[in-house]
């Protein structure tokens, strides 16, 4: 694990959805950005995607886990 992973799944759900809500309007801003030809670091777009896409999966694990601890086996 990267740790980049570990850093993101230290934080707590608020701080987790707090920081992909930001990634999403800096998302936003580079894309304007690249559209009107003022964007300098186009690596940051690829970045900013992929700690996204970080944080959702982080999320959807964390869903995943407690519906199969919250229910128990299903079998």
């Amino acid at each position: 694990m990267s740790d980049k992973g570990a850093d993101t799944r230290a934080k707590s759900e608020k701080e987790l959805a707090g920081q992909l809500q930001d990634l999403r309007r800096e998302s936003m801003n580079l894309r304007f950005q690249r559209a009107t030809g003022q964007l300098k670091n186009t690596a940051r777009v690829r970045e900013a995607r992929r700690a996204a896409a970080r944080i959702l999966t982080i999320q959807n694990q964390r869903r995943s886990e407690a519906a199969t601890t919250g229910s128990g086996k299903s079998k």
